[in-house]
């Protein structure tokens, strides 16, 4: 069943009452960012997307950084979450074309857009049932209400959007076994091999981060691989034993009690946690949207693309 309800309703943007609020945009999300990254690429359109117009690979670190801006800003920037939403949308009207197997593409496709939405969707529940605790069957309805009311704000059409949780589970599994495909866009996610440091361990000597990448790397494959729904896992190859299972669910019980000891403001990301403070009164509630530092910028020769996020910053 199909959502018959979105394409004429006036948009609302979430707020501090919402569930989604207080799950999305944790810094815990980003341990889910390679199954972020790999679900969405895995989806034929958006993965030819990544492989024909894409640059992510030449600059991981400074694209996944500058990405959280706008992406946790369609969630917590209020009255202005629309036109964040807009702009969004807009980084993604050139991108199209025809993949290698003659099957034309574009990201503004309903069905691969919202594709890319789901994905942000279930990686809020991924996040909070490996990381930050759990949730109950109530909540999970709940967040699924609010990715609707979430969505939107793109202006997109409503045809592809579940109309309930229960169809939602169906769309997705049908999505994890008969659609997403094996294909290069993914394997470069999963593939960490030549990863740069993070921008918080410029501080760290190349040779010494040569050496201890090769563990984070493996580990966080591993983490993510918890993370695959099973049709996924046989999808790539990747084996799973009950072991395991056990040994996530305890990293899983480990991150989110030392989450425990970080004050709660701090568990959030920048735009996030602005976002926050404007609806404490930390912050007027009209203060200007923050931005990504200078240092994730896209390179000089393509800030003015529209294809990227860009700030005059």
């Amino acid at each position: 069943m199909r959502s018959q309800i979105g394409d004429g309703a006036a948009p609302t943007p979430l707020g501090p009452d919402s569930l989604t609020w207080k799950y999305f945009g944790d810094w815990r999300g980003m341990l889910q960012g390679p199954w972020a990254g790999s679900m969405q690429n895995m989806h034929p359109g958006l993965g030819a997307g990544v492989e024909e117009h894409s640059k992510f690979f030449d600059e991981r670190w400074e694209r996944l950084y500058r990405s959280l801006y706008p992406i946790a800003g369609v969630v917590f920037d209020g009255d202005r979450a629309e036109e964040t939403a807009l702009q969004v949308r807009g980084y993604h009207t050139n991108i199209k074309g025809v993949d290698k197997f003659g099957r034309r593409y574009h990201a503004l496709d309903p069905d691969t857009f919202y594709w890319a939405h789901a994905t942000f969707f279930m990686g809020t529940i991924v996040t909070a049932e490996n990381f930050s605790g759990g949730l109950t069957d109530a909540q999970k309805r709940q967040l699924f209400t609010e990715h609707i009311q979430w969505y939107r704000l793109y202006g997109m059409s409503m045809r592809p959007v579940p109309e309930t949780w229960e169809a939602f589970q169906e769309y997705w599994d049908h999505m994890c076994r008969n659609v997403l495909e094996d294909n290069k866009a993914t394997r470069d996610v999963l593939d960490l091999s030549a990863l740069g440091k993070p921008p918080f361990m410029t501080w760290l000597p190349d040779p010494i981060w040569r050496v201890v990448r090769i563990p984070i790397a493996r580990g966080f494959i591993w983490l993510t691989v918890g993370m695959y729904d099973q049709p996924v896992r046989d999808l790539l190859g990747y084996s799973w034993s009950a072991g395991d299972a056990k040994i996530h669910r305890i990293v899983g019980k480990a991150v989110n009690a030392a989450f425990r000891l970080v004050p709660w403001r701090y568990h959030y990301q920048p735009r996030a946690r602005a976002g926050w403070d404007r609806a404490h009164g930390r912050k007027p509630a009209d203060a200007p949207l923050v931005h990504t530092p200078a240092r994730n910028l896209p390179p000089l020769d393509q800030r003015d693309n529209p294809m990227h996020y860009s700030p005059r910053v």
